[in-house]
Formats: structure tokens, C-alpha cells, sequence
């Protein structure tokens, strides 16, 4: 009896385990059991998230871009959501994780993120009828100095790793122009973390100099009226293709076409005229393709940087003054 108890207890063993595996696992779906769907893009349980970065005044860009959010919300039917990352590096880094779906973007932080595979560009931005900018050099025009060798041995505010207005293009001049790297033509050098900073560092006296695009200033004249008379140009960027509105890669088709014409339809209306020319300081966009950005590309050739890497130098913090008072 006792033989006849242990052979049926080896029997049936492993058909009790695998009946308390599955137990455990709780029950698969069956052939006609209901998948979970993941949300669709501009869903309300998934809204399309914009982003964009803190070029100038946090707080005029948030309520701007939100404005514009809301007039796309309205325009395709899609949810949205703002989000504004602490620079283009978070960003890239939020697109390529699927965290971001647009992104208005600078030309540098395309390019790596073209290259990383995480977006395409959708629309390239307008200064007038050009899709091409110019970056520039600033002193204080008590300083003495006329030219951007009167630069070297001193202080210099660049703006943001992935600026190439605020950072590659100034950094190529000073190759080009002072025979030197930026790291030993100037006795030390900071990241700002935006443009208007950049400038009130310099204002302020933190810095002897600093890059900027052209021309920055403009939009600071609200708050700070003499800000050109403190300042003063001593040298340009050659030009740089405009800053553009991307989508990540595996932004769906549909999505990404509906979301490219409703701002391009908005960009010629005048209240789309005014908030892009308020947020972000431009008159339109133009469709283009990747390889409108390949002379950024070259640029970075000739100025021998490892665009991940570089994205990824820490910006030391830079003394500025507030927005709120006049320099």
C-alpha cells in the first residue's frame, strides 16, 4: 500500500505543480480575451507632449507655447500637454524615450537627435522670408574692446551646449578668427542656459563677452529699454539654418501630418502671426527636409566635436540679473 501511495505521489506531482504555476500566473487570455491597447497619441489618456526649451524668459515661453498648444488642441481634435525640459540635451534624450512627440528644436539638437534616430523635422522656422539666422558676438561698449581677439584672456558667456548660435558657430569663429580653441583663448568660459542670460551676464559684469543670435536683444527691449545702448556687436556667425519644429521618429504618420498642417495653417493667421512672433521670435515656418540641416553638420566636422558627448558637458552656473529690473 505504502509503494502503491509514492508511485501515485510521483505521478501526480508534476501535474500539481504545473497547476499551481498556473494558478500563480492567473489565467491567460483566451482566443477571444481583450488585449490592452496602448493609448493612442492625443488621446486624453496620451496627449501629444510639446516641448520646448527655455531659450528666453521661462515664463513668457510656458505661457506662449500653452497658448499655442491650445490653438493646436483646437485646430486637430488631439490632446496636448506643455512641457518645458532644462535644456536641449533633456530634450534629445526625452525624445528618443518616447517622452516627447514635438519639440521645437535648435539646429544642433536636431542634428543629434536626427542622428540618434529619434526625430524628423517637420517645419523650419522664418526671420522674414529666410529660413537662415546669424549668431553674434557681444562687449559692453565702455570695454574697449572692438574685436572678437580683444576677447582673448577674458570671461565669455556661450549660451547652451546644443546652441549653435549661442555656442558652435561663436566657437568656430574664435577657431577661425583667434587661432585658438575657446578653452585657452579665453580665460574661462560658462553656459548661461539661455540667450537673455548670455546678455545680462554680460550687462551685469559676470563676463566680458558673449555669444547670442542675432539679435537677441529685440525681445528683451520690453523689459530692459537700453539694453542695445549696454551692448554691442563686434562679430557674426555665418548663417545657420533655422531653429525647427520635429516630431520623434515613431510618432505615428497620421499624427505627425495632421499636427504639420494645422501649424502651418496657424502660423498665417494673424493671431498665429502674433504668438509666434511673441514666444518664440519668428514669422512662419517652411516645410523641410533632413538634409536642410547638413551645413550644421559640416560645421561640426570642422569644429572637431563629438555632438553626444558635447550635449553633454555641464553648464556652469552663471550670475545674471533678473528679468524683473533693468540692468
Amino acid at each position: 500500500m505504502q509503494g502503491t501511495r509514492s508511485q501515485l505521489a510521483r505521478i501526480l506531482a508534476p501535474a500539481l505543480a504545473a497547476a499551481l504555476t498556473v494558478a500563480a500566473c492567473g489565467p491567460g487570455p483566451g482566443p477571444g480575451s481583450p488585449v490592452a491597447a496602448t493609448p493612442r497619441p492625443g488621446s486624453p489618456e496620451r496627449p501629444i507632449v510639446l516641448a520646448a526649451v527655455p531659450f528666453a524668459d521661462a515664463g513668457r515661453l510656458t505661457a506662449g507655447v500653452t497658448a499655442i498648444a491650445a490653438a493646436m488642441e483646437q485646430a486637430t481634435g488631439l490632446s496636448w500637454k506643455v512641457t518645458i525640459p532644462s535644456s536641449y540635451a533633456a530634450t534629445v534624450e526625452a525624445m528618443c524615450a518616447g517622452q516627447i512627440d514635438i519639440a521645437f528644436l535648435a539646429p544642433l539638437a536636431y542634428a543629434l537627435a536626427a542622428d540618434k534616430g529619434c526625430a524628423d523635422v517637420m517645419l523650419a522656422s522664418m526671420f522674414g522670408q529666410s529660413a537662415t539666422y546669424n549668431g553674434q558676438i557681444l562687449v559692453r561698449p565702455d570695454s574697449g574692446i572692438t574685436d572678437l581677439k580683444g576677447l582673448r584672456g577674458k570671461r565669455f558667456a556661450f549660451v547652451d551646449p546644443l546652441s549653435a548660435s549661442g555656442s558652435l558657430y561663436p566657437a568656430l569663429l574664435v577657431k577661425q578668427q583667434g587661432g585658438e580653441e575657446p578653452k585657452t583663448f579665453f580665460r574661462e568660459t560658462v553656459f548661461a542656459g539661455g540667450h537673455d542670460k548670455a546678455i545680462l551676464a554680460l550687462v551685469g559684469g559676470s563676463v566680458d563677452g558673449a555669444a547670442s543670435f542675432i539679435d537677441a536683444r529685440d525681445a528683451m527691449e520690453k523689459t530692459f529699454p537700453d539694453i542695445k545702448q549696454r551692448t554691442t556687436v563686434i562679430a557674426k556667425t555665418p548663417d545657420i539654418p533655422n531653429d525647427n519644429v520635429s516630431s520623434r521618429k515613431t510618432l505615428p504618420a497620421e499624427v505627425r501630418a495632421k499636427v504639420t498642417e494645422a501649424l502651418s495653417a496657424y502660423s498665417t493667421t494673424d493671431a498665429g502671426k502674433k504668438m509666434l512672433k511673441d514666444t518664440l521670435g519668428i514669422d512662419g515656418y517652411k516645410v523641410v527636409g533632413n538634409d536642410f540641416y547638413e551645413s550644421v553638420r559640416e560645421a561640426v566636422r570642422i569644429a572637431g566635436v563629438d555632438l553626444d558627448t558635447y550635449a553633454k558637458r555641464t553648464a556652469a552656473p552663471t550670475p545674471s540679473l533678473s528679468p524683473t529690473r533693468s540692468p
